[in-house]
This record gives C-alpha cells, structure tokens and sequence, in this order.
C-alpha cells in the first residue's frame, strides 16, 4: 500500500478524494441528455396541417389529444380507445377549475371524425379546445 500513504512519509492514510473521474462522467451524461432530450419528446407522428394563427397564452400545461392518420387515439402519449375518450377527459377534468384541451390531428384525417372527437371532448365539459397547427412555409413560429 505504497500509494496511499501521505505525501508528508507520516505513514497515514491519505484521506483525499479524486473527484475529476466523477466530474468526467457527469460532463459525459450531461451533454448525452442535452442532445437526445429534444429527440424523445416529440411523441407521435403526425402530419399536422398548416394554417397561419397566433398562439394561444399557456397558463398550465394543457392535455393534449393526438389523433393518428390511422384514426388512433392518444391522450399525451397513452393510447386510447375512441369510445374512451370523452369518460378519460372528463375523468381528468373532473377537479379541476380550467378545462383546456389541445388537439393534435393528423391532416389526412376526414374532416367528420375531427368533428366527432372535438364534439366528444366538448360534451366531457371542456370549456376550451386548441387545434395544433404548423406555421405556414417560410413562417417561423411565433
């Protein structure tokens, strides 16, 4: 045990502790994290419309309901049947004073069933409801 003996030859132990390697790695995984956070939260794919619009003034985070090409349906990023939807909504809704609701549907989507899940999320008692759009080509988001 030559080496961890005190510089001074005392004979005692050296009570020092090398923090550079932690340092290291914590750099490592703060730059990892940096780089594939942005990746992980874009949650499903869609194909939103374009449509020039101002934003709407967040408060609190509202729910988000995402409706695939494929007409599945998501609340945040949990599938969910369709006939579940509005029981889900008013069932997250039910203590709370602000009830706004974002909806992120695909393009493609028919028009009708836009409208029949918009009106289902209107009768669980949502007094707001959001359609997320893209900005227009050239436009950046304001």
């Amino acid at each position: 045990m030559a080496g961890f003996k005190s510089p001074d030859d005392s004979g005692l132990p050296v009570a020092e502790i090398n923090i550079t390697p932690l340092v290291d790695v914590m750099l490592v995984l703060l730059v990892i994290f940096m780089v594939t956070a942005p990746m992980m939260e874009s949650g499903i794919p869609l194909q939103l419309p374009r449509a020039s619009a101002k934003a709407l003034p967040k408060s609190e985070p509202p729910i988000t309901v995402s409706l695939s090409k494929d007409t599945r349906v998501y609340i945040g990023k949990e599938e969910v049947p369709f006939s579940q939807l509005g029981k889900r909504i008013a069932s997250y809704f039910r203590r709370k004073s602000k009830k706004e609701v974002f909806i992120r549907a695909d393009g493609t989507l028919p028009y009708a069933f836009v409208a029949q899940a918009m009106a289902t999320i209107k009768s669980a008692g949502v007094d707001r409801i959001g359609l997320v759009t893209m900005p227009p080509e050239g436009q950046a988001a304001k």
